[in-house]
């Protein structure tokens, strides 16, 4: 008979887990659930950007006055480089961000924001930040029970 190891990834590195009990795996249902919610919601609401969600959270990792480099950005999207080209062609065409050469290096570019991508970002960033009406509507001590055991949760 074969092993069957689980693993958790956190911040990029895996640390073992013990098996998940049946209230864990409905507690991640559920949390599987208000997301799949969300990102139903926030599709909508992207479209009425003209962006995808993968863009959209491209224009989230890009910081005023900091360029990333491509291959930050690539790693942080958890994707390859050639998938955030064509990312960054199309943010490019619409003006939201500009390519650079690096500074201590010409062959690595770096992303930057233009104002237009500046606006942008700041208009994803305050969808992005909006809780799942099902957690809005939750009471305050609710809304503090669940953000303390979700941070308790990430701090494992």
């Amino acid at each position: 008979m074969s092993s069957i190891y689980l693993v958790k990834y956190h911040k990029r590195v895996a640390v073992a887990a013990k098996p998940a009990s049946n209230v864990a795996r409905e507690a991640w249902k559920l949390l599987f659930g208000l997301a799949k919610a969300k990102h139903a919601v926030l599709g909508v609401r992207l479209a009425e950007l003209d962006l995808t969600h993968v863009q959209a959270h491209a224009l989230r990792l890009l910081e005023p006055e900091r360029p990333l480099a491509m291959s930050e950005l690539a790693d942080a999207l958890y994707c390859h480089a050639s998938n955030v080209t064509g990312i960054v062609d199309r943010l490019e065409s619409r003006g939201l961000v500009e390519r650079r050469p690096g500074a201590g290096d010409r062959r690595v570019k770096t992303l930057a924001l233009t104002d237009a991508g500046a606006e942008i970002r700041a208009s994803v960033v305050e969808l992005l930040s909006e809780p799942p009406a099902e957690i809005a509507a939750l009471s305050a001590g609710d809304q503090r029970a669940l953000r303390d055991v979700l941070r308790r949760a990430l701090e494992c």
